[in-house]
């Protein structure tokens, strides 16, 4: 069975750091992309940062300079280094896998890390 799951979530005041892991086991499919996603309450679930396994990074435009993404293949791990943190920032952080074969996509969602900023 499939799962992924976040850590490294806390409160921290703004200007500090947390680094966040999410771990996938369980996956048959080959992983071909991870990342983090952030939520509110009321709001959607918004990209911070993804990279695919050929190197490709997104991040947000607000996270720039501020966090970095990366990853251990052999662990199936994928880190979150958020440095500078403000109280924007404040957010539940989900992790997606995202796996595939020669006939499905599939994407596996982590149930979530709240990182709370405190100003």
């Amino acid at each position: 069975q499939a799962h992924v799951v976040e850590s490294g979530g806390g409160v921290v005041q703004s200007g500090g750091s947390l680094t966040l892991s999410c771990v996938a086991s369980g996956i048959i499919l080959d992983i071909y992309s991870m990342g983090w996603y952030r939520e509110t309450p009321g709001d959607e679930r918004d990209l911070v940062a993804d990279l695919t396994n050929e190197g490709r990074i997104n991040y947000a435009d607000s996270v720039k300079g501020r966090f970095t993404i990366f990853r251990d293949n052999a662990e199936n791990t994928v880190y979150l280094q958020m440095n500078n943190l403000k109280p924007e920032d404040t957010a539940e952080y989900v992790c997606l896998v995202k796996a595939r074969d020669s006939e499905i996509d599939v994407n596996y969602w982590g149930q979530g890390t709240q990182v709370t900023v405190s100003s």
